[in-house]
Order: structure tokens, then C-alpha cells, then sequence
């Protein structure tokens, strides 16, 4: 494929000069994306099975969100929120309608999301009540007080001091939290489902026990749902995929299809403690972000996104499932919707490696646990060839 894009290794050589290095990288020069297929510089064709780290919930450059932002750009790129934008207000309505109702607060980013979320417990309970409760394994952002909210020590190495007010708890282990509550406590933060965490499931009832916990004690249920969120569990909101409802729920990552935008979703009744002059985002919710939002549920919904989730997700664990059988250095196979955990006895960063070196992306998180985000619209064969490749990369590790 000719090209006149800079060659993989002269654009290496541009970020060392030039970009400051706070991220590991691959030597790879990606250039052009379509569907679940990606191409770098030098034309070599990969199946991304970890598209956008879970923002290309659609795949790469999906059709109606490409023409949404190609069209909306030729009438209005930004405006600031001290004006009203039709297309802010239809796409709350449109996850209003989708969610447990409610309204919206517009962002760019999940830990954004979750700042939001932050504030809005403290200021719903006022100055005296500022605790909240999060869990071990959890991620919610990069910011200072979403880090500290993450209850990952390798996060907080250097940072000090953190963020006052927030207490950890053992992942699904409702003695815990209840030992945490006290009269300063004024919500619970969790991801229905861990994903930087290891794509971590939690126990039956664990969450109806966090709703009434939260019931007993005036407090705010909140929900990550980053990466759970638009459709990833094949429900719309990971809480309907365990039919718990939490008073706030944070969504970033696929919600535009691609394009930056996080939002925060609270009741009618919550929702006015956020009140003017305490909390803003400048490019929360603008156009471009409004339309490539619009437009990622309109596809969803067109093209029963939701209903490939449920075939796929069904392929990924009695594909993983069967393959756990042959493999002794496979603990665990996690699926839930496009969200699939593999957890090793051994570290996978050779399993990362070993797969993209057969042009198939992936990811491994927590040091031993393989990771796929795929897109929602792939094709049962693209899933069986990724599915096929990686399978052969674990029956011939090296344990």
C-alpha cells in the first residue's frame, strides 16, 4: 500500500525528540482503521481485538459516526456551555431514555466523569459527610482524586498526599464496607465490572448488597461504568446487566464512538446539587462530541448491536472456556458481553507480544491477565480468527 506517511521507525524517532515518554509503545506507526482491521505505515494489516483501549466500541472510524462529525464541523465546531446546543440536550435525552432517567452532565474523559461524580456526592451530603468508599483492584482515573480514589498502590507511588476522604474495601466483600460506614461517609464508587482490574466479575448478590447498604445509610450508589457503558455487557448500562440501579452513573470511552466525550448521570432529585459555579468542563458536551454521541446510539440501535454482543460474548467463553480445559497455565476465563478476561499462572506480556507479531492486538492488564475489548459490530468470523490465533499463542507458551 503507498503511502506518504513517515515510516514506522522515522515516527519512533520524531516521539523521542519530541513527545514526552509516560507511555510504553509499540514500535508500530498506525496510520488508517476500518471496522476491527487496522493498517500501519509499512501496509501490514492487524485484527484489533483492544480497539482505542475500549473506546472504539464500534471499531475503527465507524461509517455514521464519521459522517455525523464530517457534517457537523461544517456548521459549528465549539461553543461554550453558557449557551444552549439542541444537540446536547437530544443526546441526554437519548441516555435519560436509555438509563434509569435523569439528567446529564458533559465531559471529555472518564476520570472527568468520575471527578464530577466526586464532587456531586460531597456536595449532595454537604461538608461533614465526604468518604467514599472504593475498592481494591478498581481504576477510575488519572486525575488527583480519581487516583486516589483508584485503590491501586502502584498508582499513588510519588503523588503524596492524596486526596483526603477515601476508604478501600476488598473487592466483594459486603463486611468490609459495612465496617467502613460511618457518619462522614457519604457514597460508594465501584465498577459493575473491573476492567483495568482484570475484567474482575463480581459475586452474586455483591451489588444488591451495595444498593441496600447504600439504601440503609443515605448513600450515594455510584457506578464507573467507563467501560461497561453503551452497550459493552450487551445492555446498554452494565447495571442492567445485574439489575442494580445506583444514583450515579460515569460513562467516557465508547460513548462518541471514538471521539473524545465522557458524561455523568444522575436522578432528578441528585442532580441539582451540582448546582451553577461548582463544577464545568469547556468542552463538555460540544458539538462535534453531541453528534458523534447522537450518533453512536442511532447505529447501536440500526444495526442491533446489542443483540451481536450476546452471540459474541457466547463464542468468547465456550471458545475460552474449552481452551482452559487444554491449557494448565489458564486459572480463569471471564466473559461478560465485549469485556473478556483470560487470567494466567504466568505474566502475558509475551502473550501481547507473541499475538502481535501474527498482526492480532491485544492487551494485558495486571501483569497476568489477557484482555479483550473488542468492537461490538465484529463479525463471528473476525472473532473466531482472533480467537484462533491467540488460542494458539497459549497452548504453545512456555509456562
Amino acid at each position: 500500500m503507498e503511502n506518504s506517511f513517515l515510516s514506522s521507525q522515522d515516527t519512533v524517532d520524531l516521539f523521542r525528540q519530541y513527545v514526552v515518554p509516560n507511555y510504553g509503545r509499540y514500535s508500530v506507526n498506525l496510520v488508517r482503521g476500518e471496522g476491527s482491521y487496522i493498517w500501519d505505515a509499512e501496509g501490514n494489516k492487524y485484527l484489533d481485538l483492544f480497539p482505542g483501549w475500549g473506546c472504539n466500541l464500534l471499531g475503527h472510524c465507524p461509517e455514521p459516526i464519521v459522517k455525523a462529525v464530517q457534517k457537523q464541523v461544517e456548521t459549528l465546531i465549539h461553543v461554550p456551555n453558557s449557551w444552549h446546543l439542541e444537540s446536547q440536550g437530544r443526546w441526554a435525552q437519548l441516555l435519560s431514555e436509555r438509563s434509569f432517567g435523569g439528567q446529564a452532565f458533559f465531559c471529555n474523559s472518564g476520570a472527568e466523569a468520575n471527578e464530577a461524580a466526586i464532587k456531586l456526592a460531597r456536595l449532595h451530603h454537604g461538608p461533614s459527610r465526604y468518604k467514599i468508599i472504593t475498592f481494591e483492584g478498581g481504576f477510575h482515573g488519572r486525575s488527583l482524586a480519581t487516583t486516589t480514589a483508584t485503590a491501586q498502590p502502584k498508582y499513588h507511588e510519588g503523588l503524596g498526599p492524596l486526596v483526603a476522604g477515601f476508604n478501600y474495601a476488598p473487592y466483594g466483600d459486603l463486611n468490609a464496607v459495612k465496617e467502613l460506614i460511618d457518619d462522614e461517609t457519604c457514597a460508594i464508587m465501584i465498577e459493575p465490572i473491573q476492567g483495568e482490574g482484570g475484567v474482575r466479575i463480581p459475586p452474586e448478590g455483591f451489588l444488591q448488597g451495595l444498593r441496600q447498604l447504600a439504601n440503609e445509610h443515605d448513600l450515594l450508589l455510584i457506578f464507573d461504568e467507563v467501560q461497561t457503558g453503551c452497550g459493552r455487557t450487551g445492555q446498554w448500562f452494565g447495571y442492567q446487566y445485574f439489575d442494580v440501579t445506583p444514583d450515579v452513573l460515569t460513562l467516557a470511552k465508547s460513548l462518541c464512538g471514538g471521539i473524545a466525550g465522557g458524561a455523568m448521570l444522575t436522578t432528578t432529585e441528585i442532580a441539582p446539587s451540582l448546582r451553577p459555579g461548582m463544577h464545568a468542563a469547556t468542552f463538555g458536551g460540544n458539538p462535534i462530541a453531541s453528534a458523534a454521541g447522537i450518533a453512536t446510539l442511532e447505529m447501536i440501535e440500526q444495526e442491533n448491536l446489542l443483540e451481536n454482543v450476546s452471540v459474541l460474548a457466547e463464542l468468547f467463553a465456550s471458545s475460552f472456556n474449552q481452551l482452559q480445559q487444554q491449557c494448565q497455565w489458564i486459572r480463569e476465563a471471564r466473559v461478560a458481553g465485549m469485556m473478556v478476561g483470560i487470567e494466567l499462572e504466568v505474566e502475558g506480556a509475551s502473550v501481547v507480544q507473541k499475538c502481535l507479531d501474527r498482526n492480532l492486538l491485544i492487551n494485558c492488564t495486571q501483569g497476568n491477565v489477557i484482555r479483550l475489548l473488542p468492537a461490538m459490530n465484529l463479525t463471528t468470523e473476525q472473532a473466531s480468527e482472533g480467537i484462533e490465533i491467540l488460542s494458539d499463542v497459549l497452548r504453545n507458551l512456555q509456562a
